[in-house]
């Protein structure tokens, strides 16, 4: 018999979640801790199965679904969408190739490009890391005195940290918007607000309901139009009246955003993978 596996690294309220949903409508399902599991060796899975994978580590989330998937195994989402949500660079890549407006960015290898690169877009900046969650690492670029630092500091940090990621800073207000996108079609959002310039709820940032009209519905279209995936959690701002895609998320939080809304958003995500199971 199919049956929707729930893999994590960390059991979140997220995955709880996703376990209950599955028991309210009737879809079989176990939630597996894959942390000390080794792929590739025997079959992991049914090959009728679907797996949701939710491991807190994107690489290792990754990893676990390419290996899964060369076994045949539906993987939600399917790790080419992990691998374009992962690294915001790509990210950008793909939506600026999709006509889907963002805030500007550059890229540079250096800091001494970097340095270029954020003087051509102007002071005030953003340089982020281009893989990670939860608003870490990312900086606000003042001047040039702050900019010499950063880059300093980053260049020092590994490889990864090697590619500068500069986007232009966006006078967003108090916040920003972060909605949830199901088998293409936009389901809820919510309105994030704090008085910091980094709004996430996991930064302690407040969320409210925020009703989706036609320009944030076909915006959100266009996303996924461009990524694809099952599930995507897409963070936008609004600036000089217009709506621009800020990050793009394949495995995305969802517990603080239940209540503000009102929507299932659980239960979507378990019939949206369910739906792709084979047969």
């Amino acid at each position: 018999m199919a049956t929707l596996r729930i893999l994590f690294t960390r059991l979140r309220t997220e995955e709880k979640l996703l376990k209950e949903a599955a028991e309210r409508l009737g879809v079989p399902c176990e939630l597996q801790n894959v942390g000390d599991t080794v792929f590739g060796e025997d079959p992991f899975c049914q090959p009728d199965d679907v797996v949701l994978a939710r491991c807190v580590s994107h690489n290792q989330n990754e990893g676990v679904a390419q290996m899964l998937e060369t076994q045949g195994i539906t993987v939600v989402n399917s790790s080419r969408v992990m691998g374009i949500c992962g690294n915001k660079l790509t990210t950008s890549a793909v939506l600026a190739q999709a006509g889907v407006p963002q805030p500007k960015f550059l890229v540079a290898f250096t800091p001494e490009g970097a340095l270029e690169a954020v003087e051509s877009l102007g002071y005030p900046a953003v340089c982020k890391p281009v893989s990670g969650s939860w608003g870490r690492l990312l900086a606000k670029i003042n001047d040039r005195e702050s900019a010499e630092a950063i880059f300093e500091h980053k260049s020092m940090l590994g490889a990864i940290h090697n590619t500068f990621y500069i986007q232009e800073f966006v006078d967003k207000g108090s916040f920003d918007v972060r909605a949830f996108v199901i088998n293409g079609e936009p389901l809820c959002a919510i309105a994030r607000t704090s008085e910091h310039w980094i709004t996430n709820t996991a930064r302690g940032g407040s969320a409210s309901n925020l009703p989706l009209d036609d320009e944030t519905t076909e915006i959100l279209r266009s996303v996924h139009a461009a990524i694809g995936g099952e599930f995507l959690a897409v963070d936008l701002f609004k600036a000089n009246g217009r709506w621009l895609v800020n990050e793009v998320n394949d495995g995305g939080e969802f517990r603080n955003s239940i209540a503000p809304t009102g929507r299932d958003i659980p239960g979507a995500v378990v019939e949206a993978a369910w739906n792709r199971r084979k047969g």
